[in-house]
Order: C-alpha cells, then sequence, then structure tokens
C-alpha cells in the first residue's frame, strides 16, 4: 500500500472511535476547560502542557484585571474564559446581611453588588463583554476567606451558565445576552460562610444542588428553556460539594457527597440509586471518578476518604463490599482531589501537605509530603502532562513532576492570591486570583509566545 494511503488509513483509524461513540464526541471537549473540575471532572487536562515554571516577568502571556470580588474558576472554550465576579458599589448601608448563629470570620455585605459574568478573549486578555445579571444588597454575610461569586459557571460551547446561588441562575448566549434566568430563592448558609456549589451540565440537562438550613434539594433544569425537569428533597443541612455526573453502565448517575450521605440520583428521573455515610459536616470537597469507581472525601468533625464501587452501588452500601476502601488521615477539606490515572492525589485539610494514593487500592504511593513555599491551599490540584500544579493564597504555585518521584519541580511565586482553582487548555494555565486573571505559556522571547 502507497505511504500516502497508510497514513490516511491509519488517521481514520485514529478519527473512527470520535465519530461512532459518546466517548468520542467528548474527545472535542478535552480541548477546552468547560467545567470547573476540567473536560473529565477529574482536575486532568489530558491534552494540557503547560510550562513548569513562570512569575511576573516570566511565562505571563497577558494579565488582566478583573474589577470586585469572585473566587470562581475561570472556564475556557476556545478563545473565550468565562469568570463571574460581585462588584460592590453605593453607598455602605446600616443593613449588612444576616449573620447566623455561631457565625466567625465572615465578612458583611454592607454595600449592594452587581452580579456579573465576564467573557474574556483568551489571546490578549481582553475583556470582550462584561453582563450584569443582578444587582441588589447580598442578604447574608460571607466567610472573610470566601466571596459572593464562588460559583464556577458551566459552558457548552453556545452557551455559558452561570449560577449566583441566591440570586439565580442565568443562561447567556456567547454575546453575553441572557436567554433565560431563575430564581431558586434564599439560601440559608451555615454560619453564614457563603455560597459555593456549582452547576454540572451534561447533555440537555442542567443540575444544581441546593442544600442549606432551610428545605435543601436537588433540581435538574432544561439547558435550552430554563424549565425544571423534576426536583427532588434532600435531607441535608449545608454542604458546598458540586455534583458529579458520571455515566454507567447505560444509566447517567449525579453523584452529591453532603454530610449525612453521598448520594447518586438517576439524571433522567431523579430517582435516587445508592446513598453512603461516612461524611462528617461542611462538605465542600466535590468528587472524582474513574473506571467504575467514585471517590469522596472531607475533613472537618473527622477525616475521611471513600472510595465506591458503582456496579455494586444500588441502595444502602454503607459499610458494604460497594465500598472497596476507606481512609481516615490526610484527606482534603476546601481542595477537591485530583485523579489521573492511578495516582489520586490531595491536599490535607487546607494545608500544604500533599497525599497521592492508588485509585483502586487506597495504598499510599506518595505523602504526606510538604509543599514548601505553600501556604493556605484552597484551590483544588489540577494536573497535565505527568505534573501536579497546586497554587495557594500566598501567591506561589508549586509545580509536582509525578514521574520524578513526587519532586517539587518548580515554586512559582505571583503577585496576587490564588482561591480560586487553575483551568488548564493546551499550553496555557490561568490563574484567577484575588484581583487579576493570569494567562501563563511558554514565551521564548520578549513579545513572542510559543503556538
Amino acid at each position: 500500500m502507497p505511504l500516502n494511503r497508510v497514513r490516511v488509513f491509519a488517521v481514520l483509524l485514529c478519527l473512527l472511535p470520535s465519530l461512532v461513540s459518546h466517548a468520542g464526541e467528548k474527545l472535542k471537549e478535552h480541548d477546552h476547560w468547560p467545567q470547573w473540575r476540567g473536560p473529565l471532572g477529574t482536575g486532568v487536562a489530558p491534552r494540557g502542557n503547560p510550562p513548569a515554571e513562570w512569575g511576573e516577568g516570566k511565562n505571563v502571556r497577558w494579565k488582566t484585571a478583573i474589577p470586585g470580588k469572585g473566587q470562581s474558576t475561570p472556564v475556557v472554550w476556545g478563545d473565550r474564559i468565562f469568570v463571574t465576579t460581585a462588584i460592590s458599589h453605593g453607598e455602605a448601608s446600616d443593613t449588612v446581611g444576616d449573620h447566623a448563629p455561631g457565625a466567625h470570620d465572615n465578612v458583611a455585605p454592607s454595600r449592594s453588588h452587581r452580579f456579573v459574568v465576564m467573557a474574556i478573549d483568551r489571546r490578549d486578555g481582553e475583556v470582550l463583554w462584561e453582563t450584569t445579571v443582578r444587582d441588589e444588597h447580598p442578604h447574608e454575610a460571607a466567610h472573610v476567606t470566601g466571596s459572593w461569586a464562588s460559583n464556577s459557571a458551566v459552558t457548552d460551547g453556545e452557551h455559558v451558565f452561570a449560577f449566583f446561588g441566591s440570586r439565580g441562575v442565568y443562561c447567556l448566549d456567547m454575546q453575553g445576552t441572557v436567554v433565560w434566568q431563575k430564581d431558586l430563592g434564599d439560601m440559608q448558609i451555615r454560619h453564614a460562610h457563603g455560597e459555593g456549589s456549582s452547576p454540572a451540565l451534561y447533555g440537555e440537562t442542567l443540575i444544581v444542588n441546593w442544600d442549606h438550613q432551610g428545605d435543601s434539594f436537588v433540581v435538574a433544569l432544561d439547558k435550552t428553556s430554563g424549565k425544571q425537569r423534576w426536583k427532588v428533597a434532600r435531607d441535608e443541612i449545608t454542604s458546598w460539594s458540586t455534583p458529579l455526573v458520571v455515566p454507567h453502565d447505560g444509566k447517567v448517575q449525579v453523584v452529591i457527597a453532603a454530610t449525612e450521605r453521598v448520594r447518586a440520583y438517576d439524571l433522567a428521573t431523579g430517582e435516587l440509586i445508592w446513598s453512603c455515610a461516612g461524611l462528617s459536616r461542611n462538605v465542600v470537597a466535590s468528587p472524582v471518578a474513574a473506571a467504575g469507581l467514585v471517590y469522596v472525601a472531607n475533613s472537618y468533625d473527622w477525616r475521611a476518604m471513600l472510595a465506591i464501587r458503582l456496579d455494586k452501588a444500588k441502595g444502602d452500601v454503607t459499610g458494604t463490599e460497594a465500598v472497596v476502601w476507606t481512609r481516615d488521615r490526610d484527606t482534603p477539606y476546601v481542595p477537591s482531589p485530583v485523579l489521573d490515572g492511578r495516582d489520586l492525589c490531595f491536599i490535607k485539610h487546607n494545608q500544604a501537605f500533599l497525599t497521592c494514593v492508588d485509585a483502586a487500592t487506597g495504598e499510599t504511593r506518595a505523602g504526606p509530603m510538604r509543599l514548601s513555599g505553600l501556604q493556605s491551599v484552597f484551590a483544588s490540584p489540577v494536573a497535565a502532562a505527568g505534573r501536579l500544579y497546586v497554587a495557594a493564597r500566598n501567591g506561589a504555585t508549586a509545580v509536582i513532576n509525578v514521574a520524578d518521584g513526587y519532586k517539587i519541580q518548580a515554586l512559582n511565586q505571583l503577585d496576587d492570591s490564588f482561591t480560586a482553582s487553575p483551568a488548564i487548555v493546551g499550553g496555557e494555565i490561568f490563574l484567577r486570583g484575588e484581583s487579576s486573571l493570569y494567562c501563563i505559556g511558554e514565551v521564548r522571547s520578549q513579545g513572542t509566545a510559543e503556538p
């Protein structure tokens, strides 16, 4: 066979899965970061290869100031980056928002806020549009380390869906026009520590979890119209974790980690499929899943991590063989785990200690190892090209080389503070700080970037 025909045949073989399967359709999303934990929901950019080293004068392609305060992760589709923020304005008033009993370390909303969705050009950092979807005085305080725009958006490349909790759910087109909106009420958050769960999108359905100190529920909305598809009551107090959508055995499950139970619902109907107890209060870290296993963790009243096998999960699986392994030390509080192949890696509470375990067995592969130079880790780790990226509130990001024995390859310092989780697309990593959004990518010389 002529060489050119061999090459064509090889290319067609590579493309065939993407033409005949749903998984192949998902491959297109690997070139984007459409939701807060990336295209796979695991914190991994399968086609990413950003630099390992940067600083204010090195490998910063652009830096764009973001008004107001928001700690949502940027989501990326093509040449557009979407972020949400809350911008205070007007005169301070005596109405400072409610403080729940036992509240501590809170910031009161003394001013009104504009709740804003922004689109930024990935190529140069230019703000393409800025849409205010709501303007009001928040009814509750937020934690001093949080914000009133901590819920990350999600996009399908045609629309962007922004969730501001008590301020509503919004669908905008790619030009920033609001297509539909839905008000789900007011949340009453435990200790008035702020809202943070992000929406999840799968196919035509948008999932919103609404765990608070009132009547909790999970709701499925039609992404095109915003109409309710189903709504299920939940016996839960406040949680901040984001729902994880997992296809398994011909059925798509919505997995939500919370205080009383981890629960999985049928995406089509809202019917409860399975549940499992074992986590404590203040569940923040979101689940991750791969190879038929779901992993959940938290660290508040006690430390807990569970690996649950989906093919054995039906009904109440607490203490059954469906729970493959558990762990009671070094587990995460705010940062969610990252799942990269066999490696399940996570931060100890909010501290700069990293542990990696074998995802199948729970056996420790590395750690807990001190990430020197990092202070207070709230952002979730991300992974690409055999490296882990861990950003901290002191403006430093540690890059860990997994193949080299989990050694710290670089420690990179920027003039900002990072609570939002990074996003990785191609050769770039996007870091959303308290004041600016950074695009980090290889820069060969002044003004010249790698393609």
